[in-house]
């Protein structure tokens, strides 16, 4: 915020205000980016804002707890097998070019 040189009344700073279309493509970087920190620093963007906007995106839990915790565990899965597919995707690439000498 900025302070006024006549009153010393802080004056509000604008805020950007980001359309559908930049966050569907800010959250598709995230999702395809090693880190959701290296996406908002690529979009000029603060990380926790990237996080509100995944927050959102996800679909809601269910009310039934069984349910809930259900969805909590196979998201923890999918995520940790996404990782590990690209962990192999990268070993593929290292190890398909041949060696030069």
């Amino acid at each position: 915020m900025l302070i006024s040189r006549t009153h010393g009344k802080k004056l509000p700073t604008k805020r950007p205000r980001y359309d559908a279309a930049f966050r569907a493509e800010a959250l598709r970087l995230a999702c395809e980016s090693r880190s959701a920190q290296a996406a908002a620093r690529a979009l000029n963007i603060r990380p926790e804002l990237l996080y509100q906007w995944q927050r959102a995106a996800q679909a809601p839990l269910p009310a039934d707890p069984a349910e809930a915790a259900e969805v909590r565990a196979l998201r923890m899965a999918n995520k940790r097998l996404t990782q590990e597919l690209d962990i192999l995707k990268r070993a593929i690439a290292i190890f398909s070019h041949p060696l030069t000498p």
